[in-house]
């Protein structure tokens, strides 16, 4: 019993930080209809922004207080993610308002592979990490209720509790402001948004610079785990299955998509994993994603579209 719950609570961690990923393509989608290729390459400009200026600020300030630095990385890394939300719109987005979604998806593929060189030209393309002060040793619980305890990776749930105060800030967002209104009117039709004057370049720069501030999080987390490198790009392909499983449009579908995802992992992989040689948790988000795409394809939570003639 004491080893399931640790599998389950290790894989109900890494849904959470699957949902946040996530949470960046529900931004967008819900904003603009279309799907964002570029949120992975905006989680690695991101991770190395924070990675190379907690590195640089002490250098340049001449201090040497890993707190500050941390603190003031962040500060100006989310300046940097929302002037890439401003440059994005002022230079692709506005001039594509009214277009076809087939139009700015691919657009978000050119945002994606500008922001890959970019990042690389900007800071470098080695292996950089990020030490945010998360801890890093397991806690032992729950010793005189299960035999052995539970061991508890302590940095999978501070990274989950963060995870999951992000998405709780942006669903009151989207659910109690006017702007978050007003992104869901912007989703829903953009020509009537426009007629009943919402402001459409305003909505973009707003919901992809909140989108900027999702993946900065995601990325600290990811790179705080993992380290940053240019690989990290792809890890929003993780976060595929958990926008399918959930609904494009739905951020409590993502977090409960993530969550599915997360613990199906771990318990497909430990239980599964030695009859068939290992290997599940690789692939086993997207054949579940194909068979929701095959029978459900609008998600948990997403809806569903009906076509009238």
């Amino acid at each position: 019993m004491g080893f399931f719950l640790e599998t389950l609570f290790g894989g109900l961690m890494s849904g959470m930080l699957y949902a946040l990923i996530g949470l960046g393509f529900v931004l967008i989608f819900k904003a603009s209809g279309v799907f964002n290729f570029a949120q992975g390459a905006m989680v690695l400009v991101a991770a190395l922004a924070m990675a190379r200026f907690s590195e640089w600020i002490p250098r340049w300030l001449g201090f040497d207080s890993p707190l500050l630095a941390n603190t003031l990385a962040f500060i100006v890394s989310a300046a940097l993610m929302m002037a890439l939300a401003r440059v994005v719109e002022a230079l692709v987005l506005r001039h594509l308002v009214n277009q076809e979604a087939t139009t700015l998806l691919m657009a978000t593929l050119g945002i994606s592979y500008f922001l890959d060189g970019a990042g690389q030209i900007a800071f470098g393309s080695s292996v950089y990490s990020i030490n945010v002060g998360m801890p890093k040793e397991p806690a032992l619980i729950l010793d005189k209720m299960f035999e052995g305890g539970l061991l508890l990776n302590l940095e999978d749930l501070t990274a989950a509790v963060i995870a999951a105060l992000m998405v709780a800030l942006l669903a009151l967002f989207f659910q109690y402001t006017g702007t978050g209104r007003a992104l869901r009117a912007v989703a829903d039709d953009h020509q009537a948004a426009q007629s009943v004057g919402i402001p459409l370049n305003r909505i973009w720069v707003v919901v992809w610079s909140v989108a900027g501030l999702v993946a900065l999080v995601a990325g600290v987390i990811w790179g705080s785990k993992f380290g940053v490198q240019f690989t990290l790009s792809t890890a929003a392909l993780r976060a595929l299955p958990v926008v399918i499983l959930g609904g494009l449009t739905s951020i409590p579908g993502a977090i409960l998509g993530g969550l599915i995802i997360g613990v199906g992992e771990k318990l497909s992989e430990v239980y599964l994993g030695p009859m068939v040689g290992g290997g599940i948790e690789i692939w086993f988000a997207y054949v579940l994603a194909l068979a929701f795409l095959l029978f459900r394809p609008q998600g948990l939570f997403g809806e569903k579209i009906i076509d009238r003639i």
